[in-house]
């Protein structure tokens, strides 16, 4: 009882504050309630089967939906908002951008900009196509020229993946034929250099099929707190030229 006590206290504190945005308040509003219903979803579906994380990331949800909603009222990007999902959107390209980008490019771009926290793209390909998911790097190696994000490993920087030895048994499960009946199966990752076609693709959920669009994924909140923090002036870090 306790902890439905407890819940209902830190459900009620976060609706209260929806009026903070004076004006703004019903947008607010419906932006928090999408926000929160997508990813109490993902966490009864996809959430940590550990008590203890799952309390910690369900008492954090009010702070960072908050958060992310102030940023999205504020919309300071060349995105539009869809409040009633709770999400980005911009028009589809055609076809996805960035799947092309010369290696010596990201190189250059990556060996100058790489640093901690900065947040980059990176396409993937799987059975039903291809889309760009937003990362974030937590270790940069400039004596290897590589990059660690926080989600999907290490990478050089020209766009390759590069393994470790534990990273490298990861690969091998994710590609056992035995999985690739599972359409949302990893077939291939690579590291993007960020432009605003792509930053937008991939904020906006934007997803390709093998010969036409696809419908637009709904970023999960961990996605959705990185797009409050990209720089669209250039891409890098606040602060770096």
């Amino acid at each position: 009882m306790t902890s439905d006590g407890h819940t209902s206290s830190t459900q009620s504190g976060f609706f209260s504050n929806s009026g903070e945005l004076g004006g703004a308040q019903p947008q607010f509003t419906e932006i928090c309630t999408a926000l929160y219903e997508r990813e109490l979803l993902l966490i009864a579906h996809k959430g940590p089967s550990n008590v203890s994380i799952l309390r910690r990331r369900l008492a954090g949800l009010p702070h960072h939906i908050r958060s992310v909603a102030r940023y999205l009222i504020d919309n300071p990007s060349p995105l539009d908002i869809d409040p009633h999902n709770g999400s980005w959107f911009i028009k589809q390209p055609g076809k996805c951008p960035g799947i092309s980008q010369p290696t010596d490019k990201k190189y250059q771009w990556y060996r100058q900009y790489a640093d901690y926290g900065l947040v980059l793209p990176i396409c993937i390909t799987t059975l039903e196509g291809i889309h760009i998911e937003l990362d974030s790097i937590d270790s940069v190696n400039h004596t290897t020229h590589t990059l660690h994000t926080n989600k999907h490993g290490w990478f050089s920087f020209d766009g390759e993946v590069a393994h470790s030895e534990i990273e490298k048994n990861q690969l091998n499960a994710e590609h056992d034929t035995s999985r690739f009946t599972d359409a949302n199966a990893v077939l291939k990752r690579q590291l993007l250099k960020p432009t605003t076609a792509i930053m937008a693709s991939a904020c906006s959920g934007h997803m390709w099929r093998h010969k036409s669009k696809g419908a637009p994924r709904a970023l999960s909140l961990r996605e959705m707190r990185l797009s409050t923090h990209i720089n669209w002036k250039n891409f890098t870090l606040k602060g770096q030229a």
